[in-house]
C-alpha cells in the first residue's frame, strides 16, 4: 500500500513540476508567442477531435453496410416465400450475421474505357457552360490541371471515331471562342486570364500529341498512339489555338505589368533596406515626391520592396497551380523583369536625388531580392537576370570611383547601357557630402571619348528604355503523360450529360 501511494506521490510531483514548467514559459512569452501558441494548441485539438470523429464515421459505415447486406438477405428470403416483407419485423428479429456473410457477392466486371466521351450535339452549350463559364478558379485549382482540355479533347476523339466532320468542327470553334469571351469578360483578373492561358495551350499540345505525326509521337506511350485521330487532320485549328494562345498571353502581361508598376519606384529605387544609409542631398530638393522623416518610416514606404516581391511570388504560384507550361513560365518572368528593369532605369534617369553613392548601394541591395527569387525558384535559364543587367549596372555607376584612371574600368563595367545613359548618370550624381567632389566635366568628356569606341554606339542612342517592347513569345510542345482512359468526370462540374466510353 505505501509503495503504492508513493508511486502515485511521484507521478503527482512529475506532473506538478511539468505544469510549473509551463506556467514559467507561459509568463515568459510575448504576447505574439502566446497568440500563437494558444492557435497551436487550438489546432491539435481540434485535429484531436477530428481523428475521433473520422474513426467514428468509419465505424458506423461498417456498420450500415453490415445492417444493409442482412436486410437485403432477409427481404429476399421473406419474398421467396411469397410473403411481403416487413421492414420493422426483420429489424427487431436477431441477426444471423453467418448466413447473410455467406451469401454470394455480385461483382462488376472491370470496364476498360476508351479514353473518348460522347455528347449529344443539343448539349454542346451545356458542355461549354460547365467546362468554362462557371468553372471557378478555387475550384480548378483542386481538379487535375488542364482539365477542361482534356474533356474536350476526349470529345473530339469520339467525333474522330465516328467521322462527324461537323460536330468536330463545331465543338473546336465554340471552345475557341468560349476561352476569348471569358477572357475579354474576366481579363482584369489574373486567376481567369491564367487559367485560360493554360487550358488554351493544354488543347493545343493535345492536338499536336495525338495528331498522328511522327515528329510529335517520340514521347508517347504506346497506348498514346492508339488514340491518335484516324479521321481528322486539325492542323488549322492549332494555329488558331496557337494564335488565341498568344493574343491571351499579351493580355496577361499587361495585366501583370499594370499590377506592378506602382510598386516598381517605392520599392526598387526608394525603399531603404539597409539602415543609417540614408543621407540628405546638399541642394536637392524632391518635387511631386517629397516625403518628411515621418513619411519615409511609414507602411506604405517601408514595405514597398516585400510588396513588390509579394506580387512577384503571387503571379509565380498562380502559375504553377494551373500548371502553365515551363518554358511559357520563364518568357512571362523575362517579360515582367525587362518592365521592372525599363521603368526603375528611366526613373532613376531622371531623378537627381537618387543619383548618389548611398542610393546605389541601396538599389543593389534591392536588386539583389529579385535576383534570388529567380535562383530560388529555378528559373535561372528564362533570361530575367540577364534583363536586370542595365538597373544593376547603373546601381555600380552611382558607387564607382569616378578618377581619370577609372575611366576604362566604368566603360568596361557598363556593357548594357547606352552612352546617353552613362552620361545622363555621372551629370546626375550629387555628392552627399562637402568631402566628396562633383563629377569634372573633363572625366564626363573623357567617358564620351572612351564609349565612342563602342560597335554598337552609333546604334544605340537612346536615352530610356521601352517599357512597351515586348519579346515574341513561343509555345514549344509539351507532351502530356496523362493517359486519357484515367481520366474521371469530377460531379463538381455536372457533366452527367457525357457518356464515358
Amino acid at each position: 500500500m505505501e509503495s503504492d501511494y508513493r508511486g502515485e506521490m511521484t507521478l503527482l510531483k512529475k506532473d506538478n513540476d511539468r505544469q510549473q514548467k509551463l506556467i514559467s514559459m507561459h509568463l515568459r512569452m510575448t504576447p505574439g508567442e502566446k497568440h500563437a501558441n494558444q492557435i497551436q494548441h487550438e489546432v491539435q485539438r481540434l485535429t484531436e477531435e477530428n481523428l475521433d470523429l473520422n474513426e467514428k464515421v468509419e465505424t458506423q459505415q461498417d456498420q450500415i453496410s453490415k445492417l444493409r447486406k442482412q436486410l437485403k438477405y432477409y427481404a429476399k428470403k421473406l419474398k421467396a416465400d411469397g410473403s411481403e416483407p416487413n421492414l420493422d419485423e426483420i429489424l427487431k428479429e436477431p441477426v444471423d450475421a453467418a448466413s447473410a456473410e455467406g451469401m454470394p457477392v455480385v461483382k462488376h466486371k472491370e470496364v476498360e474505357y476508351l479514353g473518348m466521351l460522347e455528347y449529344r450535339n443539343d448539349d454542346e452549350g451545356l458542355l461549354m457552360k460547365s467546362l468554362f463559364y462557371d468553372l471557378r478558379p478555387k475550384i480548378a485549382a483542386q481538379l487535375l490541371p488542364g482539365l477542361p482540355a482534356y474533356i474536350v479533347f476526349m470529345c473530339i476523339r469520339h467525333t474522330d471515331y465516328v467521322n462527324n466532320d461537323e460536330k468536330v468542327g463545331s465543338l473546336l470553334t465554340s471552345t475557341i471562342n468560349t476561352i476569348k469571351r471569358i477572357f475579354k469578360k474576366r481579363c482584369d483578373d489574373l486567376e481567369y486570364a491564367i487559367l485560360m492561358l493554360a487550358n488554351n495551350c493544354r488543347l493545343l499540345h493535345n492536338l499536336k500529341q495525338y495528331s498522328g505525326e511522327k515528329q510529335f509521337q517520340h514521347l508517347n506511350t504506346p497506348r498514346q498512339n492508339e488514340q491518335c485521330l484516324r479521321n481528322f487532320d486539325l492542323a488549322e485549328y492549332r494555329q488558331v489555338l496557337s494564335d488565341n494562345a498568344v493574343w491571351i498571353y499579351q493580355g496577361v502581361i499587361r495585366v501583370i505589368e499594370e499590377k506592378v508598376q506602382a510598386a516598381i519606384v517605392p520599392g526598387m529605387l526608394e525603399h531603404e533596406a539597409i539602415k543609417g544609409m540614408s543621407v540628405t542631398t546638399p541642394g536637392v530638393r524632391r518635387q511631386g515626391s517629397v516625403q518628411s522623416e515621418n513619411e519615409a518610416q511609414s507602411p506604405s514606404h517601408v514595405d514597398a520592396m516585400e510588396i513588390l516581391m509579394k506580387q512577384i511570388s503571387n503571379f509565380f504560384e498562380v502559375c504553377k497551380t494551373y500548371a502553365v507550361d515551363p518554358e511559357l513560365l520563364n518568357q512571362i518572368f523575362r517579360q515582367l523583369y525587362y518592365y521592372i528593369t525599363a521603368c526603375a532605369l528611366n526613373n532613376l534617369l531622371l531623378r537627381k536625388e537618387l543619383c548618389h553613392w548611398s542610393k546605389g548601394m541601396q538599389i543593389r541591395y534591392n536588386i539583389s531580392r529579385l535576383e534570388c527569387f529567380i535562383r530560388d525558384n529555378n528559373l535561372q535559364g528564362c533570361g530575367a537576370l540577364e534583363n536586370l543587367e542595365p538597373i544593376i549596372q547603373a546601381s555600380q555607376l552611382l558607387q564607382a570611383r569616378k578618377t581619370d584612371a577609372d575611366v576604362q574600368s566604368i566603360c568596361d563595367m557598363c556593357t548594357k547601357l547606352t552612352v546617353p545613359q552613362i552620361v545622363k548618370i555621372l551629370h546626375l550624381y550629387t555628392p552627399v557630402n562637402e568631402y566628396e567632389e562633383r563629377v569634372p566635366v573633363s572625366f564626363i568628356r573623357k567617358i564620351q571619348e572612351q564609349l565612342k569606341k563602342r560597335k554598337e554606339a552609333e546604334a544605340s542612342q537612346n536615352l530610356l528604355m521601352d517599357t512597351k517592347y515586348t519579346y515574341s513569345v513561343r509555345f514549344p510542345f509539351n507532351p502530356s503523360q496523362v493517359q486519357l482512359e484515367q481520366i474521371a468526370l469530377p460531379s463538381c462540374l455536372d457533366l452527367t450529360f457525357l457518356k464515358r466510353l
